[in-house]
């Protein structure tokens, strides 16, 4: 779904779960061209070629890059847009969950363009896209969804076979340098209403 239209949809106090890909990471056409397929069928159908994409940029798989983005969804954090949850960067996307504290589409937009221009800088680009235009959210409904939506977050590079475990994997909430600074103590994340 693409970013403007999340002010319009959301709900106080609801948990967000977003994920965005880099530019010309998805293959064309990106969605699936048979019948309408549901909001979950989409999602899983877009996730399963990001993360078995063998081609198209990788930029998050950089250590610069991932650092520059771990540390603007901080910085979100830090000066009161939202509430960060678990999250994992991926070599091509971001998954990532929180609990929004201004409009949605004011603090993707934000964290979408500090993020590219500080990349696009460090790898040397200039006037390139860096993020796809659209990204896909979900509103979560409950304790037992945000609870299967973190760990399906967390545990993304064990399923994309990067690692054998979940805090093995240095850009995702779960590693130890990420639990301290997520919400203060990781521990104490809750599903809120």
């Amino acid at each position: 779904m693409n970013s403007r239209w999340l002010s319009q949809l959301g709900a106080k106090d609801k948990w967000l779960f977003l994920t965005w890909p880099l530019h010309g990471s998805l293959p064309h056409p990106w969605l699936p061209l048979n019948n309408q397929p549901s909001a979950g069928q989409t999602f899983g159908w877009i996730d399963r070629r990001l993360d078995t994409a063998r081609s198209g940029p990788s930029f998050l798989g950089e250590e610069p890059v991932a650092s520059i983005v771990a540390e603007s969804l901080y910085r979100g954090m830090e000066i009161g847009h939202y509430r960060l949850g678990p999250f994992v960067i991926m070599a091509n996307h971001v998954h990532v969950l929180l609990l929004p504290l201004v409009s949605p589409s004011r603090f993707l937009k934000s964290l979408k363009s500090v993020t590219a221009r500080n990349a696009n800088r460090v790898l040397g680009r200039t006037g390139e896209a860096f993020w796809q235009r659209e990204s896909y959210d979900h509103w979560v409904r409950d304790e037992q969804e945000w609870t299967r939506v973190a760990t399906y977050i967390e545990n993304h590079p064990v399923k994309a076979g990067l690692v054998f475990r979940p805090e093995n994997y240095r850009w995702s909430s779960a590693h130890e340098m990420h639990r301290q600074r997520s919400l203060g103590a990781h521990d104490s994340m809750r599903y809120i209403h």
